[in-house]
């Protein structure tokens, strides 16, 4: 799902998702660029348990609520929250049926998807085959500039530079319709429960600026009044008592505070005044769970971590540019970061998706680049230099709201020591400030950067972040060789066959290093025991939040 704020999204199950033949793709059971650790900009929460409120962190969304357009997890914990889509992802990162009864293929090219009937959203319209239609086709059009857009891009029709129908999408009745795509792509149905893949009710239409302010939902929870967003402090939701999905919840609503201080919220939960905290900052490291001995978790998540140096700086690009990532990359000492900085809640990278998502391989050709090699980096660093000599001081870019200084501060300063150069790191207020600076093209040097997986996929951590176009390709990386890769991954036969295509595509990656690979995260939450029960993280780092229990 989405840039991340405290670092950034998805995972497992994928071999049990490739299609064989004419058999029907049935998903689980008959029933996603990220900133700081889920804080935001502004201060505490205040009072809580209010007739079963749950109470927990977050972050100002970076747009209005439209889920084709919350593309990083402020926006996107809270669409996810309000929506239900064709299926949704259980605390694995396994697929489980929703408002879809069935999806079925012959080729991985044509999907025919039919519909449970008894699905609404929460102004009581009925959710039909055309509630799907009409939004993936409103969400691809280019006039409509929807950040996740790109996620329709093999549907036929699809057109990134100008306003094209969806031709691929046909209605057969109200309970079902059928996709066609320009290619095989054996993961579509994973990506399903994606934000950019929710229906949409007819209101929207009318006026999509009120609705992003106010959206109605089909999920399991939705608005507590009109009122209820106060930005740049808190998003009030209550339990849709007409909500029909698996993701019954458990208690009354969800109150969302966006933190400028990761350690002021753990503060507030210390002091009972927040429930449930889905990141620790990095002051609390060594003692979170003594603070906390039996509500805490500290639990593998599909979130990858970097940095980059966009290609439009100079000193960035070309030759002079590759010598110049490779050394960077072999001046950092991640083991050491790791270890220090964040006590066993990181892991050293060593490719550019998660060990937790189906299919990764940790033994991929060229990944020693990662490795700390002080004599090579200042080598590399020398040839570049006789290209064209770098006077400037390196910098990274983070979001101060996001409990990054530590680690930025640890990295800047084996990189000044390993190069002899100087590198520091440059603080931005917010995670929504830092976001705007990086799609604009503002950076003056380098930036964090990481990944929270939108669905369990290896192609949801290579495509949207470094494919020509995506979105969060903020470094501008365009590689013919590396997009062909891509593009055959995703119509292989089946996800296996396209898990060894992103390998070969990965192995391109660390030649050229649009991103430096730091490392993976772990989520680490707490909880108030005093307040709340049965608090579960999922795969992709999110509290399952419709499965906890406010006690009396």
């Amino acid at each position: 799902m989405h840039q991340e704020e405290l670092l950034i999204k998805k995972r497992a199950g994928l071999a049990a998702l490739a299609v064989l033949g004419a058999t029907a793709l049935a998903l689980a059971g008959c029933s996603s660029n990220s900133g700081g650790s889920g804080s935001g900009s502004s201060s505490s929460s205040g009072s809580t348990n209010a007739a079963g409120i749950v109470t927990t962190n977050g972050s100002e969304p970076q747009n209005p609520l439209i889920p084709s357009n919350s593309t990083e997890t402020g926006g996107g914990k809270i669409i996810n929250a309000m929506f239900e889509g064709l299926i949704s992802y259980d605390a694995k990162g396994k697929p489980v049926n929703e408002i879809a009864k069935s999806i079925t293929t012959d080729d991985s090219k044509t999907y025919d998807i039919k519909l449970n009937t008894n699905f609404t959203f929460t102004n009581g319209e009925k959710i039909t085959a055309e509630s799907f239609t009409k939004a993936w086709n409103w969400a691809a059009q280019f006039s409509n500039a929807q950040g996740a857009s790109y996620f329709f891009e093999n549907i036929q029709g699809y057109n990134a530079d100008a306003d094209s129908e969806l031709t691929g999408l046909k209605v057969k009745s109200d309970d079902e319709f059928t996709v066609t795509l320009n290619s095989a792509q054996s993961d579509f149905p994973l990506s399903l429960g994606y934000s950019a893949f929710m229906p949409l009710p007819s209101d929207f239409y009318k006026d999509t600026k009120a609705f992003g302010e106010n959206p109605i939902g089909n999920g399991p929870y939705k608005f507590a009044s009109s009122s209820a967003w106060t930005h740049n402090q808190s998003i009030k939701l209550v339990t849709n008592k007409d909500y029909e999905g698996k993701r019954k919840p458990k208690n009354g609503g969800l109150t969302i505070t966006f933190y400028t201080s990761q350690d002021t919220a753990y503060a507030d939960v210390q002091g009972g005044n927040l429930d449930v905290l889905d990141a620790i900052p990095d002051s609390a490291f060594q003692t979170y769970k003594s603070d906390f001995p039996d509500s805490n978790v500290n639990q593998a998540a599909a979130i990858f971590q970097g940095i980059y140096l966009p290609y439009y700086l100079d000193h960035w690009k070309g030759e002079e540019g590759q010598l110049r990532r490779e050394a960077v990359s072999m001046a950092i000492n991640r083991k050491q970061i790791t270890d220090k900085i964040f006590d066993g809640t990181r892991t050293p990278a060593k490719d550019f998706t998660s060990p937790v998502i189906s299919g990764w391989n940790g033994d991929l050709k060229g990944s020693d680049v990662l490795e700390y090699n002080k004599s090579e980096a200042k080598k590399l660093w020398a040839e570049a230099d006789k290209i064209s000599p770098y006077n400037d001081t390196l910098t990274i870019s983070y979001n101060a709201d996001g409990g990054h200084e530590a680690w930025v501060t640890a990295v800047t300063n084996s990189i000044s020591s390993t190069l002899g150069i100087k590198a520091q790191g440059n603080a931005i207020p917010t995670f929504q400030e830092a976001l705007d600076i990086q799609k604009n093209d503002k950076l003056t040097g380098g930036s964090r950067t990481g990944w929270q997986a939108d669905y369990p996929s290896l192609y949801n951590f290579l495509g949207p972040t470094m494919g020509k176009g995506s979105s969060s390709n903020y470094a501008r990386y365009d590689s013919a060789e590396y997009n062909k890769l891509l593009a055959e991954g995703r119509s292989a036969s089946s996800v296996e066959e396209g898990n060894k295509i992103f390998d070969q595509a990965q192995e391109l990656l660390f030649k050229d290093l649009p991103e430096i690979p730091l490392w993976y995260s772990n989520v680490t939450g707490v909880w108030s025991a005093d307040n709340v029960s049965n608090v579960k993280f999922g795969w992709d780092s999110v509290p399952l939040y419709y499965d906890i229990e406010v006690k009396k």
